[in-house]
């Protein structure tokens, strides 16, 4: 794009955590970029709610059309929530700048019929049988492992729907990610935060992304010049470890990595939907080979499950 003649023109979804995340990059923009324009654009993903993402698509259902637009150039970058962004890119569109990451962990939303919440053993707050709602095969398979005795139903929608279920008692639980609850204010919202070693996230979770296309060569150099190398890195080690995995919407993956000393430590897990099955491996090595490390938990966690578990 040419920043001198026009203002820069952004992509997003119409979801208030979606707005809420594009506003908070729009504070962030350089100079050179102020003025920029917010774009609405309707997405598939937004607009069937009666279904699994894996019945429709797939996650990607979420950037379709946003992707379209930077295509046809409607727009110029675009702004998503890493972890609903697909692993491999449209050809052109490339992720261009990661913000810093928001907590990554999942939270579990307790209903009136529920328990208190004990942190030290937080599923023992869902009584026997207990329904909970949610749309993420990952939380599923993790919960179900723990407490085969649950039941599990189909719950979309943004986040301000899904707490509203909640305490009207549809549900006894749901599961959110605390990213979402914090940007939007909500962190109250949260009875208990689990620790990854109990729900391991999702790859990308509590990441905001940016894509943009790849002959854009002055936007991307203003992007890059804002992207946060630490959550860059445990993008790159979460995202290629997806990548490995090869999985679709139906596979129960989680991925999440933390970085110190120099050192980037990756967790990876493959389930069954049903918690029948459940692999978790943890791979250290240095930030720099994060996308090698990656692809080598990933190619182990694949070669290490059973066949029906990919697909």
């Amino acid at each position: 794009m040419d920043v001198a003649t026009r203002p820069l023109r952004i992509g997003t979804r119409g979801s208030p955590l979606a707005l809420v995340q594009t506003r908070a990059f729009m504070a962030l923009l350089p100079p050179a970029l102020a003025g920029a324009e917010e774009h609405i654009i309707a997405t598939t993903g937004d607009a069937v709610q009666d279904r699994r993402l894996a019945e429709i698509g797939g996650k990607g259902l979420f950037a379709k059309e946003i992707h379209e637009a930077l295509h046809d150039r409607r727009i110029d970058c675009a702004v998503h929530s890493l972890k609903d962004l697909e692993t491999e890119l449209p050809d052109g569109i490339v992720l261009a700048c990661t913000l810093a990451r928001e907590d990554a962990r999942d939270a579990l939303i307790l209903g009136p019929g529920c328990a208190a919440g004990d942190p030290a053993d937080p599923y023992a707050a869902l009584p026997p049988g207990a329904v909970i709602g949610t749309s993420s095969v990952r939380r599923q398979a993790q919960m179900l492992h723990a407490r085969p005795d649950l039941q599990v139903t189909l719950l979309r929608g943004n986040v301000q729907t899904r707490l509203a279920r909640v305490r009207g008692g549809d549900i006894a639980a749901s599961l959110l990610a605390l990213a979402g609850l914090r940007r939007l204010g909500l962190a109250a919202a949260a009875s208990l935060v689990l620790d990854p070693g109990v729900m391991v996230p999702a790859a990308g979770q509590g990441i905001v992304g940016i894509t943009a296309r790849a002959d854009d060569v002055a936007l991307l150099a203003h992007l890059r010049r804002m992207t946060d190398a630490a959550s860059f890195a445990a993008a790159a080690a979460e995202r290629a470890m997806l990548g490995a995995l090869d999985g679709s919407c139906r596979t129960p993956i989680g991925a999440h990595a933390t970085l110190r000393d120099g050192q980037i430590a990756l967790t990876g897990l493959i389930a069954r939907p049903d918690g029948s099955f459940l692999l978790r491996r943890s791979m250290t090595g240095p930030i720099a080979e994060a996308a090698a490390i990656g692809l080598q938990l990933g190619r182990g966690l694949r070669d290490d499950s059973p066949p029906d578990i990919i697909g």
